[in-house]
């Protein structure tokens, strides 16, 4: 069942569709006229009044400070001096050259069509590289018309789940190409969730078919019985590759490396079975439009339950328009290769790497190198040296150990246009390695699964590295509000709020969530905390969730601490990140005993057992008792402190 699309969400969208082309132009020149104008504090804060709703004007004015006197003392002293007010979307005037307020029309219905048209477009074009075998477009059209018509012979009506859970491999973009065209939704699952984590995602989802690496097999073998799954494809690293490679890799993998646990899923098939099987059918016709679901994106939110976030295929086809007209800045600096070369090290089931490699960089007719596994720094360096590349989307946390590995220092560079910084906050220190390293800049931008994933970018033709998460993009609206909703004045530290085409529709079957993160006006409440400077970039000061961000992973306190809990020794327990020189944060515990006896190594195993790897504490710290409010709530706040 569909949630009820957030009523914000859907009209923000339609509203920016149908915007007038006038706007870019007209929109320019009101932030230029007031740039040169620069009005006083008085009359900067009654432009802003204008702006917002009548209702909030009041307090608005009762609450500014007189001209001329300092800001309120809660604001940062470092953003004090730029609050001044909001002119109609600074950032235009920021914008790269020749680069459009606007996106036009969405290319194609859906993304499956677009896919489609790319792959009969640059059919002799290498798609993707994976382990040495490579597919070209051709390929990956006739082997994802095989996936989806097997599929389609399962009985798997229009709009059923269709779980992914695979790294970097071959198979999943024919498979993600499959179920799109054939009109059912992509349910993205990190191959490293343990048994418990699985089973929420699948049940919530009401996923009815699953595609699987056999090295994980074992997990949905624990939990199979109690979800909906009743059609499961199985896949191995070697079968793409094709002969004595292809088994000769299989071999390694499943008996020197000992990488494939024992399993058994009775009835399954294996992936390059259910090719040859689908090779024979032929596809049914289904119309997928823009407002069907494409992807269930789970991630976590104020409760810490994972959700999944309803994103629409014009949602994301709106946000592959929005990236690929702002990467063309890049092409002002260096010319565009005629074939272009992504690396993708971030795992497709992660919303940056499925939008930003997976289908933009279909759409523009590039070859994806996949890796497997990021964290074999030699292996990936080898890789990266086979050819030459032109855009690498990372996290700080991999441009880090990269920049500290010898053999990637002596790789070739001269290609390299774009250096793509998501996922987690980019540091200073790690940016100017890179650059001094490669002669290419680190392009921080920003998003969320909600946003498909991005909203806001840095220029890519920029010299420098910022500091901070950059300009909306085409189509893309920030708005920082106080907790009641009120537009703040430039340079005023509040809640990065977000409205474009790319904005979620919802939280899946979780209306309550959803009206918890939507505005009425159409903006998506990020839970971040920023400010805007008087040319339109944002920057992020903290995060109103209690969200610990790991290599760009959430990591959410109350998972953790139900998790932790369910052992028999804890008492109480609380989790809070801190500040971690490689992952950027970890997360720690704290941890009140009720068996005298227990051991930190216990509650290591028992996290091992229950939380997949970027979750486990790095930290266990034992206390006689945890801070708590008058209520008895934990104080996460004093447990930083």
């Amino acid at each position: 069942m569909q949630p009820r699309p957030g009523a914000g969400a859907a009209e923000g969208g339609a509203r920016l569709a149908k915007t007038s082309k006038t706007r870019a132009a007209t929109g320019r020149k009101a932030v230029e006229a007031t740039a040169a104008k620069a009005p006083a504090a008085g009359k900067a804060k009654a432009a802003a009044a204008r702006r917002k709703p009548a209702s909030t004007r009041a307090s608005a004015a009762a609450e500014a400070p007189a001209a001329g006197k300092p800001a309120p003392k809660s604001l940062p002293k470092a953003t004090a001096d730029l609050a001044v007010a909001q002119p109609v979307m600074p950032w235009l005037a920021s914008y790269p050259k020749n680069m459009p307020a606007e996106i036009g029309p969405l290319a194609a219905p859906s993304i499956g069509e677009l896919l489609v048209v790319a792959c009969r477009q640059f059919s002799a074009n290498p798609a993707f590289t994976c382990m040495g075998k490579t597919l070209s477009f051709a390929e990956v059209e006739r082997l994802s018309a095989a996936f989806g018509a097997w599929l389609q012979s399962r009985g798997l009506k229009k709009g059923a789940r269709v779980a992914l859970m695979m790294p970097n491999v071959l198979q999943y973009p024919v498979a993600m190409m499959a179920v799109l065209r054939a009109g059912y939704v992509v349910v993205n699952v990190n191959p490293l969730y343990t048994p418990r984590e699985l089973e929420h995602q699948l049940k919530d989802s009401g996923a009815e078919a699953i595609v699987i690496l056999e090295n994980f097999a074992a997990t949905l073998q624990a939990v199979a019985a109690k979800t909906a799954v009743r059609t499961v494809v199985v896949a191995s690293m070697g079968e793409m590759l094709g002969g004595a490679k292809g088994l000769l890799v299989n071999f390694v993998v499943r008996r020197v490396k000992k990488l494939v646990p024992a399993w058994s899923l009775p009835g399954h098939v294996k992936f390059a079975v259910a090719l040859k099987q689908g090779a024979g059918l032929t596809p049914k016709p289904v119309e997928v439009t823009a407002d069907d679901i494409a992807f269930l994106q789970y991630t976590g939110g104020t409760t810490g339950v994972s959700k999944g976030a309803v994103l629409l295929h014009r949602n994301v086809l709106a946000n592959v328009a929005q990236l690929a007209l702002w990467v063309e800045d890049a092409y002002t600096v260096k010319p565009k290769p005629a074939h272009i070369t992504y690396v993708c090290a971030l795992p497709l089931y992660h919303i940056f790497a499925l939008t930003v490699n997976a289908l933009m960089g279909m759409q523009q007719g590039a070859m994806n190198v996949l890796i497997p596994n990021p964290r074999d720094i030699p292996g990936f360096v080898k890789d990266l040296a086979r050819q030459p590349f032109h855009i690498f989307p990372g996290l700080n946390t991999l441009f880090n150990a990269l920049a500290n590995n010898e053999e990637f220092h002596k790789l070739d560079f001269s290609q390299l246009r774009l250096t793509l910084g998501g996922g987690m906050a980019v540091q200073k220190s790690v940016a100017d390695r890179w650059k001094a390293l490669t002669g290419n800049h680190i392009t921080e931008g920003y998003g969320l699964s909600e946003t498909s994933p991005v909203a806001t970018a840095n220029k890519c033709s920029s010299p420098d590295f910022t500091g901070t998460i950059g300009l909306p993009i085409p189509s893309t609206e920030i708005s920082i509000r106080d907790d009641d909703g009120n537009e703040l004045a430039l340079g005023e530290v509040g809640e990065i709020c977000i409205r474009g085409p790319q904005v979620m529709s919802g939280y899946w079957n979780r209306p309550d969530e959803t009206e918890k993160v939507m505005t009425a006006d159409g903006y998506f409440r990020s839970g971040d905390m920023g400010f805007m400077d008087a040319q339109g970039y944002t920057k992020i000061v903290d995060r109103k969730k209690d969200m610990i961000l790991v290599s760009g992973f959430n990591v959410y306190p109350n998972e953790l601490e139900e998790v932790m809990a369910r052992h028999p020794g804890v008492l109480e327990v609380a989790a809070i990140g801190v500040p971690d020189e490689h992952s950027g944060e970890v997360p720690k515990l704290f941890v009140v005993k009720k068996d005298p006896a227990l051991t930190v190594e216990q509650l290591v195993a028992f996290s091992r057992e229950n939380l997949t790897g970027y979750k486990r504490p790095k930290y266990i710290e034992f206390r006689e008792e945890l801070p708590k409010t008058p209520v008895g709530k934990i104080l996460r706040r004093q447990l930083r402190q």
